[in-house]
């Protein structure tokens, strides 16, 4: 972990929207250089969770605190980039005009924000689209010039709610990959998605939140140890699947030959949409 101070410190927040609690005795740190993802399906609070962190919505209960002070205040919002769900962009300005205003307001001016602007363009493979007005722009491109506008300021505290919702293969690759380079650049990013091989790829450290609550956060080798459970060995025979779980496939598979067993034989090993199951009692079932 990184023994730098928190960039974010976030301790029994709670959350309520009239009578529903969205969010519960939310706890956890974000530090410097680290990818932190929240794991939930559609309803879970996690975009809640962003507001109450970027200072859009006054928690119930508990506190947010970011290193340079409270996120209501004007002045530590400078120090933060938000990419919301869905984006925020203007259809009637270029790809261009948009990153510009967005880094006006935040303090860039003349030539630096010009350059901020170029920069930030080019970091989201984007500058050749820059004089394109935002409604011409594919989905994806939409949405990597929303990570554009997030960074072009350099905070080093980022907040990417569901960045690649909807957006074809390339683009994702493409958001993916500035992120890993963001990270190595020693940002710190709170990362929310439901996409269970994208927190695999990415997250330092993931949380698994459900009905407003955090029930799990480490990394996912710890997650995986915790609440994986064994491999699978499956035996495809006739027409169906039989799965034997087992802590050693190989001895599995092995056991299976000298009893004649017949069929075709794979490995599955655990992953995040198994620990999700495990600790909440379903699948993450996404709205269509």
């Amino acid at each position: 972990m990184n023994n730098e101070s928190p960039l974010l410190q976030v301790d029994q927040l709670s959350f309520s929207y009239g009578d529903l609690r969205a969010l519960e005795g939310v706890r956890f740190e974000l530090h410097p250089g680290e990818v932190l993802g929240l794991l939930g399906p559609n309803g879970a609070g996690k975009t809640t969770l962003v507001h109450c962190c970027t200072g859009r919505l006054k928690p119930a209960a508990g506190q947010v605190r970011h290193r340079q002070g409270d996120p209501a205040n004007p002045a530590v919002r400078r120090s933060m980039g938000v990419a919301p769900q869905g984006g925020a962009l203007y259809d009637g300005l270029s790809a261009r005009e948009q990153v510009e205003l967005f880094a006006g307001l935040q303090g860039l001016r003349g030539r630096e924000k010009d350059a901020a602007a170029r920069e930030a363009l080019a970091f989201v493979g984007l500058q050749e689209k820059a004089d394109k007005r935002a409604e011409t722009l594919s989905g994806g491109m939409r949405q990597r010039l929303n990570l554009a506008m997030a960074v072009v300021h350099k905070p080093p505290l980022l907040f990417l709610d569901e960045p690649t919702v909807g957006v074809d293969a390339q683009s994702r690759n493409a958001l993916l990959d500035g992120i890993e380079a963001l990270r190595r650049k020693g940002h710190g990013i709170l990362y929310t998605t439901h996409y269970m091989p994208e927190a695999e790829r990415l997250c330092d450290r993931v949380g698994i939140i459900d009905r407003g609550r955090l029930l799990e956060l480490d990394s996912v080798p710890a997650l995986l140890e915790a609440h994986g459970g064994d491999p699978l060995v499956i035996q495809e025979t006739e027409g169906r699947e039989i799965r034997h779980s087992s802590a050693d496939p190989l001895l599995t598979l092995d056991e299976l030959r000298r009893q004649g067993a017949q069929g075709r034989f794979r490995v599955e090993y655990p992953g995040l949409e198994q620990v999700f199951l495990r600790c909440t009692g379903h699948e993450i079932q996404e709205e269509a």
